[in-house]
């Protein structure tokens, strides 16, 4: 098992993208408070191909983001099931790490 208390951040895991938490409270070994960060598009630019039902963005792993705590964001508790690692009451999975990570998924 990993150690939580060195993790400063649960990323939100949907489907193929990714958004970024900050750890502000680690409750238990099994239970943590959790509140949105806010994540502003970088200076990058998209190499939009054509193909696929409209287009690809090739080059969408070289994302760029500002990433900055939000105060404003509402704290929540995720857990950790046996069997799913962290989630929400809800369900939705984190992944727990050392840095925030943002992914959209340009091409889904």
């Amino acid at each position: 098992m990993e150690n939580i208390e060195n993790m400063m951040y649960a990323n939100k895991i949907g489907y193929s993208d990714v958004n970024p938490y900050e750890v502000i409270e680690v409750i238990s070994d099994k239970t943590m408070v959790v509140r949105e960060m806010k994540a502003e598009k970088a200076e990058w630019k998209m190499d939009f191909q054509q193909g696929g039902f409209f287009g690809r963005v090739m080059n969408q792993n070289n994302q760029k983001w500002d990433i900055t705590p939000d105060e404003d964001a509402t704290p929540f508790r995720i857990r950790l099931s046996k069997n799913r690692g962290w989630q929400n009451k809800y369900g939705q999975r984190f992944s727990i790490d050392d840095k925030p990570i943002k992914f959209y998924d340009y091409n889904f």
